[in-house]
C-alpha cells in the first residue's frame, strides 16, 4: 500500500512552499536527502529590533523544553543539534528583514534560533514577538503590528534532486501580499 504524503511541513501561521510526495518510493527518497541535510531551505521573516550583524550563524542544540512541553529550547532534556545561517536582507524601521537558511530541520527552530538572538519572529506568541507592540509609541505602527494575525515567517524556497528524475529542481512561493504590507508598512520612518 502506498502511504505518500508531506515530507517537508510549515509551523502553523507560516507561509510558503511545501514538499508533498506522491508515492511511496518517492516519499522514501526524499526523507533520505532531508536527513542527509542536502534539500536547501530559504525562508524569509521580519523579526524585532535591529539585527547586529549583517550575516551569522545560529548553532544552538534545541529539544522539547523540560517545563513546557509545548515549547522548543536550549532547556531540553535531549536536546538536538541545531543550525541556521541568517543574512540581513533590510533594516527595518525597528526591525530586520532577514533571508534564513536552516541547516537542520528542527521543530520551531527559526522562531527558536531568532528568540536566542533576541529578535523573535513578528507575530510569534510562542517565543516572545507577540506582546512587544506596546513597545511602540506610534499608535499607526502599532495598529499594523497587532493587525498582523500570523508568523511574519515564509519558506520562499526548496531545492532538491527530484526523486524520479534525478535531477536538480527548486519550487518558489511568492511573499504573500500582507508579509509585503507589514515590510512596507515598517519601511516607513517612525
Amino acid at each position: 500500500v502506498e502511504r505518500p504524503g508531506i515530507v517537508h511541513r510549515l509551523d502553523k501561521d507560516t507561509s510558503g512552499v511545501i514538499v508533498v510526495a506522491k508515492t511511496d518510493t518517492a516519499h522514501r527518497d526524499l526523507i533520505s536527502q532531508f536527513q542527509a541535510r542536502t534539500v536547501e531551505k530559504t525562508y524569509e521573516a521580519i523579526v524585532w529590533g535591529r539585527v547586529a550583524k549583517s550575516r551569522g550563524i545560529v548553532e544552538l542544540p534545541i529539544g522539547r523544553d523540560r517545563r513546557d512541553r509545548v515549547k522548543i529550547s536550549a532547556r531540553s532534556s535531549s536536546p538536538r543539534e541545531a543550525s541556521t545561517e541568517y543574512e540581513v536582507k533590510e533594516r527595518l524601521t525597528g526591525f530586520t528583514w532577514i533571508e534564513v537558511h536552516p541547516k537542520t530541520g528542527r521543530t520551531h527552530q527559526i522562531r527558536v534560533h531568532m528568540n536566542h538572538l533576541g529578535h523573535p519572529v513578528v507575530g510569534d506568541a510562542l517565543y516572545g514577538g507577540a506582546g512587544r507592540p506596546r513597545r511602540i509609541t506610534d499608535p499607526a505602527r502599532r495598529q499594523v503590528i497587532c493587525d498582523f494575525h500570523r508568523l511574519a515567517l515564509h519558506a520562499r524556497r526548496i531545492a532538491f534532486i527530484h526523486p524520479r528524475r534525478g535531477v536538480p529542481v527548486a519550487y518558489e512561493a511568492p511573499l504573500p501580499p500582507e508579509f509585503v504590507a507589514l515590510a512596507a508598512a515598517l519601511r516607513a520612518p517612525a
